[in-house]
């Protein structure tokens, strides 16, 4: 049976909503799912792109943002992802300005509202795929299918799987490219006011150009939207029926009469198209400057398997389990790597049922949207694939290598096709169910709810990094990431113990893991179990000799294990793999240090301080290295200079005080350590210096003063007893000696 669009849209069980009242609740819902999120922190990929990322400061130059890749490093680095998103990067730094700094609610809020913006957007959008272009005589748009693309928002604003892109401040890319996707859409729509070719308008075409070039700007997965323009133009606009053009090409051997497609100017459109998309995609090749990121076989391991059969087997069960999070996504992790999908190896992996079922239900929609006699069910279904495929296509690694295995916040705009068919299918099941739609209706308005909650509960868990990595241990055990995770979190929060058993886990679960080698040495390292910590560092560099990070903490436990040599190799191959590394120049002056190379260890801190001005501690160990070689003149010229970059640091004052009280300059030397003070009042030791002062000066009762809070602050501060007593005994004397 046929059924017209305007039957079908009538018979859901849902209220039909004027144009205002339906934004204003598909808005409300959108919030009301995601607004636990607004208080969340900074967690996982936001350190590296926000808290971490130099381009939002403002006093960081603007055009940075045009040069670097979405984390801060320019382009033309080999370690940069090319990730180029620099309206995305901008949004940010606006938050930062208007913030007055990192304070994440700013960036949260307006996460949440752009996804309120773009559920209500897909009011319009589903209203055109499913009810058609149609205008009153006003050339006023009507929507046709008020319910059911009503229904398809809804289930848009409150499908979880979107809380990755909502409540994780970095899924902004994802929600502004939705945006300008969306908007891009709409104006390409807008060239056909009158609803038909005649009327099309190149300006607003060449308009939604610029505005798919404004979503690339925000995410690559932007210039999708082009494929959506094509196929709006080809189905709906000038009613082209594919199963027919395929059988007439196909079986019949028939030409194509392109005088028709050149009439209705169907081929200009497709021309404009195909000329902005292959721009547009030079830019970009341009912009990446040294070609496509590296990605390594812990990223994207289907991308590495042994032969071709098996990286095709292996893509088409990501793309099942990508179905399945948008079938029922309560299962949902921040991570997907690193063994939470292990690979499928051969044939007789019973996960090739998931294939098989992934490709029976898409031939199934195929076959309708080709074959089916009613026209509208053709349109819907077909817009609802274009929807739901072509989005996710540059995620799909049929064109390139890309560096995940599932991610959920690139199913942002897929989710709308899937929206879309899940409306069509509710409409269709209540005209052949008629005796049943108030069940249906309950069924859906439970699915709703459903999603509401778990949006909600999704949300809270991402409000935090213990709660975000925590949640992922019952979704992906095997996982490494996610152990590595958690236990860095413990780590973080001082717990130890707790950390070394998932860095344990996550060495387990992936023996070549360096990172939590590297990590897990650092405790061990701590907690002076030096020989494992070698062992686990030295197993590091060998799987990665560029490692810098493990080369230095290998230096450092060498160091205290007294191998010097060994010590100092391992620095300098930090050095040599990471040029402008500070720390390790600070390092390579503590084994200088120890090993009495004053002049080494002096040049290094230099080093250290060149490379990163404001490093105390550096500054610190020079100032301290030239008193106690007698150096006191150098060391306040040092001391000095030091204070200038950091003016409030209270440790350079300390040790710069301690200079000039020997240099017998009591009066500066003072100042220095009541600066001190002022900054750090409980500290024990600048009482007791201050006080040691004052009875070289000979300002007794000052100097009990401080000793005295010395010992109040710390009864075990070396010498500040026997100082102390030794001025009890002067002061005693004092009155006999005058009498």
């Amino acid at each position: 049976m046929v059924v017209s669009e305007l039957h079908w849209d009538s018979q859901i069980p849902f209220p039909k909503l004027g144009p205002t009242h339906s934004r204003i609740v598909v808005g409300l819902v959108a919030l009301v799912c995601f607004i636990n999120s607004y208080d969340g922190e900074f967690v996982f990929d936001d350190s590296e792109a926000i808290v971490n990322n130099k381009d939002l400061h403002p006093s960081t130059p603007l055009n940075n943002i045009w040069e670097n890749d979405f984390w801060g490093s320019n382009l033309s680095s080999n370690s940069s992802h090319k990730s180029y998103r620099p309206l995305t990067v901008l949004t940010f730094r606006l938050n930062y300005l208007l913030a007055g700094g990192l304070h994440p609610i700013g960036f949260h809020v307006l996460n949440i509202v752009l996804h309120s913006i773009i559920s209500t957007l897909m009011i319009d959008v589903f209203a055109i795929l499913i009810g058609g272009l149609a205008y009153d005589g006003k050339l006023q748009k009507l929507n046709q299918a008020p319910k059911a693309s009503f229904l398809a928002a809804l289930i848009f604003a409150a499908h979880p799987v979107h809380t990755e892109s909502v409540a994780g401040i970095v899924g902004r890319a994802d929600l502004l490219c939705a945006l300008f996707f969306q908007l891009s859409f709409l104006a390409y729509c807008r060239g056909f006011r009158g609803g038909n070719d005649k009327n099309a308008s190149v300006p607003w075409i060449v308009f939604s150009l610029l505005l798919c070039a404004a979503a690339m700007l925000c995410k690559e997965q932007g210039i999708t939207v082009l494929g959506v323009n094509a196929a709006f133009d080809v189905l709906m606009i000038c009613n082209v029926n594919i199963y027919e053009l395929t059988h007439r090409l196909l079986l019949k051997g028939k030409p194509v009469d392109v005088s028709e497609f050149v009439r209705t100017g169907l081929l200009l459109r497709l021309v404009l198209l195909l000329s902005g998309g292959s721009l547009l995609l030079y830019a970009r090749w341009r912009i990446m400057g040294t070609g496509p990121p590296a990605f390594t076989e812990v990223d994207n391991p289907a991308s590495f398997a042994e032969n071709l059969f098996l990286r095709i087997v292996n893509y088409n069960y990501y793309y099942s389990l990508n179905a399945w999070l948008l079938l029922c996504p309560w299962w949902l992790c921040f991570d997907w790597s690193m063994g939470c999908v292990p690979l499928i190896k051969s044939a007789g992996d019973w996960r090739i049922i998931a294939v098989l079922l992934l490709w029976s239900c898409l031939v199934g929609l195929m076959s309708q949207a080709l074959c089916s006699k009613d026209a509208v069910k053709r349109r819907i279904l077909t817009f609802g694939l274009v929807l739901l495929v072509i989005p996710f296509l540059p995620a799909s690694n049929l064109f390139f290598r890309v560096g995940f295995v599932i991610a959920e916040r690139v199913l942002y705009l897929s989710t709308a096709g899937y929206c879309l068919l899940l409306a069509y299918a509710l409409g269709h099941a209540c005209c052949l169910w008629r005796k049943h739609r108030k069940l249906l209706g309950g069924a859906m308005l439970a699915l709703l709810c459903v999603y509401v909650v778990r949006c909600a509960q999704r949300s809270r868990q991402w409000g935090s990094e213990q709660s975000l990595f925590t949640s992922a241990l019952p979704v992906c055990p095997l996982n490494a990431k996610v152990h590595y995770n958690v236990g860095k979190n413990l780590a973080d929060r001082g717990n130890q113990n707790a950390a070394i058993k998932y860095y344990r886990e996550a060495v387990r679960l992936h023996p070549k893991y360096v990172h939590a080698m590297n990590n897990l040495g650092n405790i061990l390292k701590e907690r002076h179990e030096l020989m494992e910590a070698e062992e686990l560092l030295s197993t590091a560099v060998h799987i990665q000799p560029d490692f810098a990070a493990a080369w230095m903490n290998l230096g450092i436990v060498q160091n205290s294990l007294k191998k010097f040599d060994a010590a100092e190799q391992s620095y300098r191959n930090a050095i040599k793999h990471r040029r402008r590394y500070p720390d390790c120049y600070y390092n390579l002056g503590r084994l200088y240090a120890d090993l009495n190379r004053h002049v080494d260890a002096l040049n290094a801190w230099r080093n250290a301080t060149m490379l990163k001005p404001e490093h105390s501690l550096a500054w610190n160990n020079m100032v301290i290295l030239l008193d106690n070689t007698g150096n006191l003149d150098q060391a306040e010229v040092i001391g000095k200079e030091a204070l200038k970059i950091l003016p409030h640091d209270h440790t350079i004052m300390f040790s710069l005080a301690n200079v000039l009280g020997k240099l017998q300059k009591y009066k500066e030397s003072e100042g220095f350590f009541l600066l001190a003070l002022k900054i750090n009042p409980d500290a024990a030791s600048c009482h007791g210096n201050l006080a040691v002062l004052y009875h070289r000066w000979g300002k007794l009762d000052l100097a009990k003063n401080h000793y005295e809070q010395a010992l109040k602050l710390d009864p075990s501060t070396p010498g500040t007893r026997e100082n102390y007593n030794m001025l009890r005994r002067k002061l005693e004397q004092r009155p006999k000696t005058n009498s």
